[in-house]
């Protein structure tokens, strides 16, 4: 009687419990209700997020086949159509109360001569708005953002790709520190890549392995076809420091790294952000490449090592990072950026076809002369 009762209580619990598919979730039901100012600014939100929305299948149907069964479940954040152009955009919320900075730091990257600076890597804005008589108690703002793609996402290829990628993102930190700027959450969600040159035709927002219209698998280039750029993203805690103040001290902020060393050891005490940063990058390599991850960037291990010590201070400072990385991409033969970049997890049926595929592949490469280090234009 007991085991019958029990699964009598958990059918009842799965019955009452709310199809997520069907209903939207409370943050969902944010963007649905804000979709007529939407409109208004030029910006209509998918299907979904209509205000009469109902679902387009029917009981016994598949519903993952449905495109408007596709869920957002990153809160503050919602993809957009511009209306103007048909062009995919992010919008995220931000409540200057809870992040004052951010709003004003995504704007001034923004800004020229700022923006068209060549090491900038910090995402573009697009467009920003207060949405008017939103709450007596809080001003709401939404940042229009270009549609990026996770930095490893299609993984990379070649050793070359990868290093271009080093490049890149000591190049952008260097420019912002080079403006007094911390970021001061540089981690791994942190760091983008914009995905037009190697998805021409882009991909659904959501379910990014497909076609925008839902309806086939999304084609996509190498990054050594088809070059990209990298961006920095999320400036909510970033700060701008005063250098005739002398070396800057703030009380630690967690952000998405929690492995800090500083912050573990003295949670109380105030920090210079600026070789957290340094921390922050060494780290994304350190675990994303390094740290048995892959095989053939173990010239980075030096590097990595002393920009992810445990002392603040005995980390080098961008310049010095920027500088001991030349020094090592001007040691690179260019066959080495031309190789394969291996995982360590590959089975060994997908080692071997992924070494035919590359082989074919970077004869191609070869053929059209495409650089070994990918950089873009």
């Amino acid at each position: 009687m007991q085991a019958s009762g029990n699964a009598e209580a958990s059918s009842h619990r799965t019955k009452s419990r709310p199809d997520y598919r069907k209903e939207l979730l409370i943050d969902e039901k944010f963007w649905r209700d804000l979709q007529p100012y939407l409109a208004t600014k030029g910006y209509m939100l998918r299907p979904r997020y209509m205000p009469n929305w109902t679902p387009s299948w029917k009981d016994g149907d598949f519903v993952l086949d449905f495109e408007d069964s596709t869920v957002n479940l990153r809160s503050p954040i919602m993809d957009a159509t511009r209306i103007s152009d048909g062009e995919l955009v992010v919008l995220k919320r931000v409540f200057p109360s809870d992040h004052p900075q951010e709003v004003e730091m995504t704007q001034y990257f923004s800004t020229e001569p700022v923006r068209s600076h060549p090491h900038n890597h910090c995402v573009p804005l697009l467009d920003t708005f207060e949405v008017p008589d939103y709450s007596d108690s809080q001003r709401l703002e939404i940042l229009v953002l270009p549609c990026l793609r996770e930095f490893n996402d299609p993984p990379m290829k070649t050793i070359g790709e990868a290093v271009e990628f080093f490049r890149q993102i000591f190049e952008g930190l260097q420019f912002m520190h080079s403006l007094h700027i911390a970021h001061r959450d540089a981690m791994v969600l942190n760091i983008m890549m914009d995905p037009k040159p190697m998805y021409p035709n882009m991909f659904h927002p959501v379910k990014k392995f497909l076609n925008r219209n839902f309806k086939g698998k999304a084609k996509h280039y190498t990054r050594t076809a088809r070059p990209t750029k990298y961006y920095f993203i999320d400036f909510g805690l970033s700060c701008r420091y005063d250098p005739e103040n002398g070396s800057p001290r703030d009380i630690p902020i967690f952000g998405g790294d929690k492995s800090v060393p500083e912050f573990i050891a003295n949670p109380d005490q105030p920090h210079n952000p600026f070789p957290t940063d340094i921390y922050y990058v060494g780290n994304v390599i350190r675990d994303r490449f390094l740290n048995h991850k892959t095989h053939g960037l173990e010239f980075m291990s030096s590097l990595v090592n002393d920009m992810t010590q445990d002392d603040p201070e005995s980390r080098p400072e961008i310049d010095e990072v920027v500088s001991r990385f030349a020094v090592i991409l001007k040691g690179l033969h260019w066959w080495t950026l031309r190789s394969r970049l291996v995982y360590l997890d590959e089975t060994p049926f997908k080692s071997f076809r992924r070494y035919v595929e590359h082989w074919f592949r970077t004869t191609g490469h070869a053929l059209f002369f495409r650089h070994a280090l990918p950089t873009p234009s």
